[in-house]
């Protein structure tokens, strides 16, 4: 996990240090005892200051490489703030702390964009709170998507979203399975997690045919893939050990 380490003094301080964990815990020992602060800190003009989300991208984004404008960071940030105010009614993720969200869903879904070449269009199935296609079209004004997604709030969310972040011009949403979509414009397809989305891979290969896929997942879906004799090349995922991008050739 993205995380920040490091050293402070200050009066009555004997040491400060980082625990590397999912709640970004500092544990701060004075001459007679130990206290823990459990919420992301960092230092900055030697005082303990709360990260905010845009914070924590920057931070995590850097730690692997990833170059991102502060235009991108801002509306990546906010739709942080539209996922985490809509969350309690639609569940679009899991339970999650601000560090988690950066890092298991923006980054991951940023990971796509070594992949799509400029002006690409492509399709997201299944993209519940915007993943990992808003991320993408925010980072990338080249960028064009079709979002599909059979959930009627959750569609209306992504729409009302698109509109939000300046990018309703570059997203078109369909609320319809997959299945029941039609032809629909876009050279690449991708999905990050689609309800049972192994038992409907050999589906979604035939309802887009002659298309390139990007599909994220684990060593189940590199099963499936070998079963349905598909090329593919696979990615490690950043801050992942089992989570791969798995590029499939038409």
């Amino acid at each position: 996990m993205c995380g920040r380490g490091g050293t402070g003094r200050r009066a009555g301080l004997r040491s400060l240090f980082w625990l590397q964990s999912g709640s970004s815990i500092l544990l701060v020992r004075t001459t007679n005892f130990f206290f823990a602060v459990v919420s992301p800190l960092y230092f900055g003009n030697n005082w303990m200051v709360k990260e905010t989300f845009r914070d924590i991208l920057s931070r995590c984004a850097g730690e692997i490489g990833l170059k991102l404008t502060q235009e991108a960071i801002a509306g990546l940030s906010r739709h942080y703030d539209l996922v985490a105010e809509a969350n309690p009614l639609l569940h679009l993720t899991g339970p999650v702390s601000m560090e988690e969200f950066a890092e298991r869903h923006t980054l991951e879904s940023l990971a796509l964009l070594e992949f799509l070449p400029k002006n690409a269009s492509f399709i997201d199935v299944g993209p519940g709170g915007g993943f990992p296609s808003l991320p993408c079209l925010i980072a990338r004004p080249d960028l064009t998507a079709t979002l599909i997604e059979s959930k009627e709030k959750k569609a209306k969310f992504l729409s009302d979203a698109a509109v939000e972040l300046g990018i309703a011009d570059r997203v078109t949403v369909i609320n319809r399975q997959f299945s029941e979509a039609g032809r629909v414009p876009g050279d690449i397809v991708t999905c990050r997690a689609l309800d049972k989305f192994t038992d409907k891979l050999p589906q979604m290969f035939r309802h887009f045919p002659r298309r390139e896929f990007m599909l994220f997942g684990g060593p189940s879906l590199r099963e499936v893939l070998s079963a349905e004799g598909r090329a593919f090349r696979e990615i490690l995922l950043p801050n992942s050990e089992r989570r791969y991008l798995f590029t499939v050739k038409r």
